[in-house]
């Protein structure tokens, strides 16, 4: 009974580290090629070989070294890479929508003429 709620863990954990990989592989899609240029980060190319390879491996290739790396790889692009890129970008991408004044049009504030 231990090893079966023992092994449901480890599928919730892997299952999560999964999904973690496919978003950020299609957020690093989604990003232009300039911004990452912009940022000073690596080439789009470069982070979407790394992701892709920690899908695949997630999928794939039941190791655990692997995956925790990959896990690694996608935990920095989170936290430094995507901010750096969708800060470059203009905030563009997945940002939460709600933010700012009501009296915001679409190019900005608006003030009524004043």
């Amino acid at each position: 009974m231990l090893m079966t709620a023992v092994g449901g863990v480890m599928w919730l954990i892997f299952t999560a580290m999964l999904a973690l990989a496919i978003v950020a592989f299609v957020m690093a899609a989604i990003f232009r090629e300039d911004a990452y240029r912009a940022a000073d980060k690596q080439n789009k190319g470069f982070w979407l070989i790394i992701l892709g390879i920690t899908v695949a491996v997630n999928l794939f290739v039941p190791m655990l070294f692997l995956q925790l790396a990959g896990l690694v790889a996608t935990i920095v692009f989170f936290v430094d890479v995507r901010p750096a890129v969708q800060q470059v970008s203009g905030g563009k991408g997945f940002r939460r929508r709600g933010r700012g004044s009501s009296s915001d049009g679409p190019y900005g504030p608006y003030n009524g003429g004043r």
